[in-house]
């Protein structure tokens, strides 16, 4: 169980404000403080609760700091600021490790320069991942900024109602940052098992899947860029994946339970660009 050591609220403030108070913070706690990263969240409104909340399934995996990016649809140019250290049992060493947590709410102009505050905020020599909550907002000076920041870029395709549209424009951005989608990792367990078809399947010519859009046009575009050669598509709208089959036969997987915190957690044990990945949505498509 997490619990908040020591924490600081600051409205209408300074980088040089946070820094400053984080120190104070770090100085009066005893336990130990770890960063494997610097780990940032870029969250619309929609997205405040989901963030905080796999946030809070995280830390305990991956001590960092953490910087969550709040961008408010307001007029005033300011900075607001929560800072915490967030401590977790360490029973072999009757201690407690400490992470960092800043919530920044960026609002007005700064919400379009989250770089400027976010490098003085980032811990040097040390990977920086950012996870987009919601669509990617391509082009935007937000978002362009933050990808020239990062080692690595993790989003969520099911978070993307416009899905067939967007793979097209990620695929530009392969040479600029690494990227993970998190609905890579839900399709892996059924990768694995038409992996084990093999050579069974190299004749493949169609797809069956019922199931979400995003895992079926990654299912396609990965067994399609495997194979070198287009696979057609039979595809039924569904909650999770309930049936994938190749030629009428269907392909059974593991059963497997993660949760968001899991899955997100996954992603930031990669440090690389994963060419597979990335060959499959090039290949993707409805």
């Amino acid at each position: 169980m997490s619990t908040a050591q020591q924490e600081w609220t600051g409205r209408d403030v300074t980088i040089s404000q946070i820094e400053r108070e984080l120190s104070e913070l770090r100085s009066e706690s005893m336990d130990l403080r770890t960063s494997m990263m610097t780990h940032l969240a870029w969250a619309p409104a929609e997205w405040q609760d989901a963030a905080r909340e796999t946030l809070a399934g995280l830390a305990e995996q991956h001590p960092s700091r953490t910087i969550l990016l709040f961008p408010q649809a307001d007029g005033r140019d300011a900075l607001d600021a929560d800072v915490s250290l967030e401590c977790y049992s360490l029973p072999e060493l009757e201690r407690h490790v400490c992470s960092e947590v800043i919530e920044l709410r960026l609002h007005g102009s700064l919400a379009n320069a989250p770089a400027s505050v976010v490098l003085p905020l980032v811990l040097p020599d040390l990977p920086v991942f950012l996870r987009w909550r919601g669509r990617p907002a391509f082009a935007s000076p937000a978002f362009e900024q933050l990808v020239d920041v990062v080692d690595r870029l993790v989003v969520d395709s099911r978070e993307w109602d416009d899905v067939s549209d967007c793979y097209p424009e990620l695929v530009s951005y392969f040479d600029r940052v690494a990227i993970s989608d998190i609905v890579w990792g839900r399709t892996l367990r059924w990768r694995r098992a038409i992996a084990e078809l093999w050579p069974g399947i190299r004749e493949a010519g169609e797809l069956h899947v019922r199931g979400p859009l995003p895992e079926t046009m990654l299912l396609r575009g990965w067994l399609a860029s495997r194979l070198d050669r287009d696979v057609a598509l039979r595809h039924e709208l569904a909650e999770h994946v309930e049936l994938l089959a190749i030629d009428g036969r269907e392909v059974i997987a593991r059963e497997e339970r993660t949760s968001a915190s899991d899955l997100l957690s996954n992603e930031l044990d990669r440090f690389s660009r994963d060419e597979v990945y990335e060959g499959a949505v090039a290949a993707a498509k409805a």
